[in-house]
């Protein structure tokens, strides 16, 4: 855009499409957290006296990574609770990137 607008024109267009995004990247977090609450559920299994499975240990791991970002997209956008750390969208970033490695991991 930056190509065939000028800076004002950049401007206004980034801020139109950012206005939807707002309204519509919180609901789709809390439905991947709400669905993978229960999905953990359904598939963590049963705890063996040995302890746990490299998949149930991998599966909490990506759960409280998971919970994390929904417990702080939830204070965002609910309570309009702003992080006291972590004000860039980093973390949470770097946290995604980390669940789907993880989850290449987790049936080996």
């Amino acid at each position: 855009m930056t190509q065939t607008l000028t800076t004002d024109e950049h401007t206004r267009a980034r801020e139109a499409i950012m206005m939807h995004v707002r309204k519509v990247v919180p609901y789709a977090l809390f439905t991947a957290v709400g669905s993978g609450i229960y999905l953990i559920s359904q598939v963590f299994g049963e705890i063996t006296p040995e302890g746990l499975s490299s998949f149930q240990t991998l599966l909490l791991i990506k759960a409280l990574f998971g919970l994390w970002l929904g417990v702080r997209g939830f204070n965002q956008k609910v309570f309009g609770i702003n992080p006291w750390v972590f004000k860039t969208h980093t973390l949470p970033f770097v946290l995604v990137v980390l669940i789907i490695i993880l989850s290449q991991y987790m049936h080996l």
